[in-house]
């Protein structure tokens, strides 16, 4: 009955109330409305001119008044007036009409003041001032603060303990944030057992190194070293160093190198520079430069047709823009939410001549010629239930140019694509797969799961040009005082690879977490 006169009184039936009636054992209420009162003068003359700019003049209907001195009070206090204050004064009736007066005291302007930690974060001030927007001697905002608090709660670096603190004085307002540092830092090794080609009846062991160091020093500056040995001759490295906020500015700068060499065949390299900028919370956008080069590593019988190759000696120097647009609901074990990726880049291409191999084959080669690659990802997570879930994933890209050649084509395969073949298994001109992964949660991030892959991808250069490589298997991911242990069964087929548990692929992986 409270709940239901406060709906009546609020659209404007002040005199209404409840008539109780005894009926036995039966207690009846009956609801007597009385008078409509509404507004027939709100006085908004005293009012500052921006906010009648802003909002307008209140309406005359009885609730209207109060909603629009609600929604000045937010536009107050994200302008600087957080004790700003709103009331009707002079009110006198007229039958059931209501005359007032709105008053506004917007009481003193602040600003903000510097950050304030505390906890056992090692994030320093300065880089904390940058990532949350506020600006010291910028005017208050109430909207700012929460934007803020929200993007401190996404970082991959720490977790934001409680809500932000407010201390007042002479004028400025100081934020404090109460945070505690993540364990990011990732030391992860992978081993694989597959059947070595080369000795029939023997195991051959593959590996990957992955070492990841994050918010060094405290100032959002990350470094990572990936090294993978994909079979007995073919290894790669790639090896990434970011600094956020350089100079103070709102850019962060990476830089990055990777060396492919594909067992005796040849030898690829990237130099890239990265420029990237937060336009939102879930949204980075980011633009980069790379140059690509490729050489052979001996040129011995690979002509004995007089036709070039299918690998060949080039430089590719590209400029792209890439975006990521992340609403996951953790950077690190996310259970709910999408994220989306996605790079497209352009540049001209040099082919250039070997002295290994004769000069007639680059007769009718254009030596410069343009050529544009793009890559995309999409996932999403589910939570069905407490202790289940499921995450779906789909990857693609595709690279263009008249003259392309087999050492410039796109590498994927294995246990971060599609599982069940060897590590960078599959060379494509364009491509497109699709992870599927139930997930039967047993602790916060330890769980089992089953999976399927299934992929299409195009390789020119393939006795079979159209590929439907795919997998299903299980594993289990179990969460350790020392770090995350992975155990992963997989089968798959292709048409380089028959369905046979003797191409079976286990992966152990090991991710230390410090």
């Amino acid at each position: 009955m409270d709940s239901l006169s406060a709906i009546f009184h609020s659209q404007g039936y002040l005199e209404g109330f409840f008539q109780e009636r005894e009926l036995v054992d039966t207690t009846v209420f009956l609801w007597e409305f009385g008078r409509l009162f509404a507004w027939e003068e709100v006085n908004s003359d005293s009012l500052p001119e921006e906010l009648i700019k802003a909002l307008g003049k209140p309406g005359l209907g009885y609730s209207e008044p109060y909603l629009w001195m609600n929604k000045a009070l937010t536009y107050a206090e994200n302008r600087g007036f957080p004790f700003a204050s709103l009331n009707l004064d002079s009110l006198s009736f007229n039958d059931s009409l209501i005359s007032g007066v709105i008053v506004f005291d917007s009481g003193p302007r602040i600003t903000w003041d510097s950050i304030g930690i505390v906890g056992n974060s090692k994030t320093k001030v300065q880089y904390l001032q940058q990532l949350s927007g506020l600006v010291p001697g910028e005017f208050f905002s109430q909207l700012d603060l929460e934007k803020a608090a929200q993007s401190l709660r996404r970082s991959p670096y720490f977790t934001l303990a409680g809500s932000p603190e407010l201390l007042f004085q002479t004028r400025q307002a100081k934020p404090v944030f109460a945070l505690q540092d993540r364990r990011v830092n990732v030391f992860d090794g992978v081993i694989g057992l597959l059947p070595n080609e080369n000795e029939p009846g023997r195991v051959l062991v593959t590996g990957e190194v992955d070492l990841r160091l994050f918010h060094l020093g405290g100032k959002g500056r990350d470094f990572s070293l990936n090294w993978q040995r994909l079979n007995i001759q073919s290894q790669s490295l790639d090896i990434r160093a970011k600094e956020s906020f350089v100079f103070r500015s709102p850019l962060d700068i990476s830089i990055g190198f990777s060396l492919l060499k594909q067992d005796s065949s040849f030898v690829n390299r990237t130099v890239e520079l990265d420029f990237g900028y937060r336009v939102s919370d879930p949204g980075y956008l980011n633009f980069f430069t790379k140059r690509q080069a490729g050489d052979l590593i001996s040129t011995d019988g690979l002509s004995p047709s007089g036709e070039l190759p299918a690998s060949i000696d080039y430089r590719w120097n590209q400029y792209g823009l890439g975006i990521d647009w992340d609403r996951l609901d953790s950077p690190i074990n996310p259970r709910r939410g999408v994220r989306l990726q996605g790079t497209f880049s352009l540049g001209n291409k040099r082919i250039l001549q070997n002295t290994g191999l004769p000069e007639a084959l680059y007769a009718d080669l254009e030596e410069s010629t343009p050529q544009y690659q793009g890559w995309f990802s999409g996932e999403k997570h589910f939570l069905i239930r407490p202790g289940w879930g499921m995450w779906i994933r789909g990857v693609g890209g595709f690279i263009e140019n008249q003259n392309l050649f087999f050492n410039e084509l796109y590498r994927f395969g294995g246990l971060k694509s599609i599982r069940g073949f060897n590590e960078k298994n599959f060379f494509a001109k364009s491509f497109g797969y699709m992870n599927f992964e139930q997930r039967l949660y047993f602790d916060q991030n330890s769980y089992l799961l089953l999976f399927g892959d299934a992929g299409i991808l195009e390789n020119p250069y393939s006795n079979r040009e159209i590929d439907y490589p795919f997998s299903f298997g299980t594993g289990i991911n179990l969460d350790t005082d020392g770090g995350l242990f992975s155990f992963v069964f997989a089968l798959g087929k292709s048409s380089t690879q028959p369905l046979s548990f003797s191409y079976s692929r286990i992966h152990f992986g090991y991710l230390a977490r410090f």
